[in-house]
């Protein structure tokens, strides 16, 4: 749920309420620090809302998925040279929070100022997460509430036990959806022409056709 700075306002402990927020901010930036010291190469690490978060290993299913729409999205952006994609182990830190996203997309713009050996960006243009049973809901609700205030403007959640895609754009400072599907095909927004079979993010066969088109366009 979200409170506005309206709803504070009307209540006559906010100032006592905003010094407890800060307190606790203080307390939590502390920890963050201590994430950074600790984070390493070879694991998954979150910190989310004060949380240090160890991921446990993915499932087939959803190694394959990432892999396969990595696969497709990273040739398309590399033919046209519209950027970089950054696959599980890319950390974007944002102002609470700090994510390493399935799939992340950041455009020329911010990409021409990357160093070969950063282990920290900035909030990216696309982001793509694979759902799995213990990140579903920061998926859904933590993730989903945090990414459109730092202004990533598209977002797709991957069902891999499914086999569907949501797509969402930022409207309005909210995510909308545009597509809930498991077939059929998904264009983005962010990367006009970037369109490919649902498919292709789950079966092979479709992948390497889809991804035959992309090289050939």
């Amino acid at each position: 749920m979200q409170v506005s700075p309206e709803s504070i306002l009307e209540m006559p402990n906010a100032f006592l309420l905003v010094d407890k927020v800060k307190s606790r901010l203080r307390d939590e930036q502390k920890r963050r620090r201590h994430f950074y010291k600790i984070v390493e190469e070879n694991k998954k690490m979150e910190f989310i809302n004060g949380e240090i978060i160890f991921h446990s290993p993915v499932k087939l299913q959803h190694n394959s998925a990432t892999k396969l729409l990595c696969g497709l999205l990273n040739a398309f952006v590399i033919k046209h040279k519209l950027g970089f994609v950054g696959i599980e182990k890319i950390m974007i830190s944002l102002t609470r929070n700090d994510y390493e996203p399935d799939i992340c997309f950041f455009d020329k713009e911010k990409a021409k100022d990357f160093k070969r050996k950063q282990v920290q960006f900035p909030a990216p243009d696309f982001v793509v997460e694979v759902l799995s049973d213990s990140t579903a809901k920061n998926d859904r609700e933590t993730k989903f509430q945090d990414y459109p205030a730092h202004g990533i403007e598209e977002y797709w959640i991957v069902d891999a036990e499914n086999e569907s895609v949501e797509q969402y754009f930022l409207q309005n400072e909210q995510y909308k959806l545009l597509l809930k599907a498991k077939d059929g095909t998904i264009e983005s927004v962010v990367l006009p022409k970037f369109k490919i079979p649902i498919r292709a993010v789950f079966d092979e066969t479709e992948h390497l056709e889809a991804l035959a088109n992309i090289i050939s366009q």
